[in-house]
C-alpha cells in the first residue's frame, strides 16, 4: 500500500468514544485498532465506514510463551485479512525463552502471516528490538519477509541512552514496514510524549531515511501523553491536531 496517516486510538487516551468523530473532521482516514475476533469484523468495519474511516493496521497480542502463540497468532490474521488489512502490529518479547527458539517461533507466525498476505511489524520494546542494532539481529536471525519491523520515533530514547531516532532508523530502514509517530523529550525511561513538533524527534530526517528505502507503509500517530498531567479530552484532541500541522508543516502528505 502507499504511505497513509493513521491515528492509533490509544492517542484518545480515556476518551476513545470521541475518535472517529474527530478523526473524520480533521481528515485523517485511516486509524490503528485492537484486532477484533473474526466474528466481529463487520461490526468493525460498519462502524468505521460510518466515518469515512479504513483501519490501516491492526493490533494483534503476542505471548511468545504460551504452546499456542502461533495458532492464536494465526486466527487475529483471519481478522486482519477479512478486513483488509495488510499489517498486523505485534508487540514481541522472548518471554525468557531461548532466542533461536524465539526466532523458530516467529518464523512459524511469519509462514501464517504470507499465507494471508499480512506483514508483521515488530514494535520498538525490549528485547527483540530495543534498537536499531538489536532489532536487526532480530531481522538477521528470523529472516522471513512477513516478519519486519514497527519502528518508533519515541521509544528508542525511552530505552536506550546516547541515541537518535534517525541513528537507530538508519541501521533498519530496509526493515521498516510501519512507523508510529511519537515525540519525547528524548530522556531514558522518561514518560513524555507530547505533540509532535514539541519533542527532539528530527521526523523529516526520519521521513526522507524511509523515503529513500521505498517505504510504503503507514505512519501512525501515537501520542502517550505526559506523566502526571491532568489528561482531557480537548487535550487529547488538541495533541492531534497539532501534531497534523507539524506534519503538513515538515511536508509529509497524508493519503
Amino acid at each position: 500500500m502507499a504511505s497513509v496517516l493513521a491515528c492509533n486510538l490509544a492517542s484518545y487516551g480515556a476518551f476513545p468514544e470521541c475518535a472517529y468523530s474527530h478523526l473524520a473532521e480533521i481528515g485523517i482516514r485511516y486509524v490503528e485498532v485492537q484486532c477484533p475476533d473474526p466474528s466481529k469484523v463487520d461490526a468493525l468495519r460498519a462502524e468505521l465506514e460510518q466515518y469515512g474511516l479504513q483501519a490501516s493496521s491492526v493490533i494483534v497480542p503476542c505471548q511468545m510463551d504460551a504452546d499456542d502463540v502461533v495458532f492464536r497468532s494465526a486466527h487475529f490474521f483471519d481478522a486482519a485479512q477479512a478486513l483488509g488489512v495488510k499489517i498486523a502490529f505485534m508487540s514481541a518479547r522472548t518471554a525468557e525463552l531461548d532466542r533461536e527458539y524465539v526466532y523458530g517461533r516467529l518464523q512459524n507466525i511469519g509462514d501464517e502471516a504470507e499465507k494471508r498476505g499480512i506483514v508483521v511489524a515488530l514494535e520498538t520494546h525490549p528485547d527483540l528490538v530495543t534498537n536499531g542494532t538489536i532489532g536487526l539481529d532480530t531481522m538477521a536471525g528470523v529472516a522471513h519477509p512477513s516478519v519486519r519491523i514497527n519502528f518508533d520515533t519515541a521509544n528508542v530514547y525511552y530505552y536506550n541512552k546516547g541515541v537518535t531516532a534517525t541513528g537507530e532508523l538508519a541501521k533498519v530502514t530496509n526493515c521498516v514496514a510501519s512507523v508510529h509517530l511519537k515525540d519525547t523529550d528524548g530522556g531514558f525511561e522518561s514518560w513524555h510524549f507530547p505533540a509532535l513538533g514539541e519533542g527532539v524527534v528530527d521526523f523529516r530526517a526520519c521521513i526522507d531515511l524511509l523515503e529513500g528505502a521505498s517505504f510504503s507503509g503507514p505512519y501512525t500517530l501515537e501520542l502517550e501523553g505526559i506523566a502526571g498531567e491532568a489528561f482531557t479530552e480537548a487535550l487529547a484532541k488538541s495533541r492531534i491536531e497539532a501534531s497534523l500541522s507539524h506534519l503538513n508543516e515538515i511536508g509529509l502528505i497524508a493519503s
